[in-house]
């Protein structure tokens, strides 16, 4: 899709925004914007204290409990004393366990010495956008996008420049957008596969096209494939290494693997950056938690990992369900989700904006969805997104409430 692009606002005046201590915070950071899920459960979270009964299809965290053989070499960690300073790139055996999930699921052979384990997906971006930005320098990004991608570029002095994009080129940037927005202080393109918050998957084709022009131009490919094991059809095992082999690839143990309060990520990165990665991973984090390190080799184990299919298989039931039950209400969801476990969703007409719907949805019927105000600005205020991570009963359910919500407005 060939459109306008825009870049985070520009931020007033510092007084403006002096907090009640009198604590003045940097200019840089007037477009961060807060995240508006987080205020959504929250208040979700107030009205299930109180008694009421709350559907939650608003936050991207699964139902499903840890694996068992995670948990319990979690245990073994504690109690045999793993809970000191590791490397600050990580554990040699956690390091190499992930090289050989490349090798074995993707045919990828990356190094262990290019793979850092990070303080969960969103360390490992900061590792890379630290990396690769001055003041004032450009990451490329899609909109709608994961909120928080944009945010670590504005918090580092850079700006983020959105990119719309939609249903007609699977809600993934083109080689024509980034040709066509690149300027002299751009740094690169920051893409996600599978994506939040639309479950879109990019073509191979297309991404070994972007990475092609990112080399061209002296610039890096960061590829956020945080939800690369969630992932239906044939793509399953796709990942950006194989069609960009010097691309920067965040991945993460939270998602797939079911480990989001472990917060335990990894960052692979080229040959030439292993040595400045290593000091940033010294000072910004020193190491990524030993406990968790030792859990996650647990992982990859054949019990592990047959678990962790079945709940992608569940995932993939549960979207089969909610998609045509959604569209029946007058949603429009025009491109079906390849992976994650989202649905971004257009409103009817005769519904208000986003923001106005959730908090009706949630305040009337007890059911949470995110607005799409969350992930960018384009036509945002018309687009939801729900979370399909409940199990088919609660989802029955939440329909049924949003139909009503829906119903408020006709």
């Amino acid at each position: 899709m060939t459109s306008h692009s825009t870049s985070e606002p520009a931020s007033g005046p510092r007084q403006d925004r002096a907090l009640e201590t009198g604590i003045r915070p940097a200019d840089r950071l007037a477009s961060v914007t807060p995240f508006r899920v987080m205020r959504l459960l929250a208040r979700a979270n107030e009205l299930s204290a109180s008694g009421r009964d709350i559907v939650h299809l608003e936050v991207g965290e699964p139902d499903f409990d840890t694996p068992r053989p995670v948990v319990k070499a979690g245990i073994h960690a504690l109690e045999s004393g793993h809970t000191r300073y590791t490397n600050a790139a990580g554990t040699d055996a956690l390091r190499s366990a992930i090289s050989q999930h490349y090798h074995v699921d993707y045919g990828v052979d990356v190094d262990p010495g290019r793979v850092f384990v990070t303080a969960g997906g969103s360390g490992a971006l900061l590792l890379a956008v630290t990396y690769l930005l001055d003041t004032d320098d450009e990451i490329i990004l899609g909109d709608p996008g994961y909120p928080c991608n944009r945010h670590f570029v504005t918090a580092l002095g850079g700006k983020g420049r959105l990119i719309p994009v939609d249903a007609t080129t699977r809600y993934q940037l083109t080689l024509r957008d980034v040709q066509e927005v690149w300027r002299p202080q751009t740094r690169g393109v920051l893409m996600s596969s599978p994506s939040n918050p639309t479950g879109s998957v990019v073509a191979g084709h297309a991404l070994r096209a972007i990475g092609d022009e990112c080399r061209r131009q002296d610039g890096c490919l960061i590829m956020d494939e945080i939800y690369q094991g969630l992932c239906f059809r044939s793509n399953r095992f796709a990942t950006a290494l194989s069609e960009v082999p010097d691309a920067i690839v965040v991945n993460s143990f939270s998602k797939y693997f079911g480990m989001t309060g472990w917060r335990l990520g990894w960052l692979v990165v080229p040959d030439g950056a292993i040595e400045m990665m290593n000091r940033l991973a010294q000072n910004l984090f020193i190491c990524a938690s030993s406990v968790a390190q030792q859990a996650a080799l647990a992982a990859f184990s054949d019990e592990s990992r047959a678990i962790m299919d079945g709940q992608c298989d569940q995932f993939q039931q549960r979207l089969a369900f909610l998609l045509p039950a959604v569209r029946e209400l007058g949603l429009e969801v025009p491109y079906q989700p390849e992976g994650a476990f989202y649905l971004y969703a257009r409103l009817p007409s005769f519904a208000p904006d986003s923001e106005t719907f959730c908090d009706h949805a949630l305040e009337a019927e007890g059911v949470a969805v995110t607005p799409g105000t969350d992930f960018g600005h384009h036509e945002a205020e018309r687009h939801i997104r729900i979370a399909y991570t409940r199990d088919i009963t609660v989802l029955t359910d939440g329909v049924d409430r949003l139909a009503r919500a829906l119903d408020h407005f006709r």
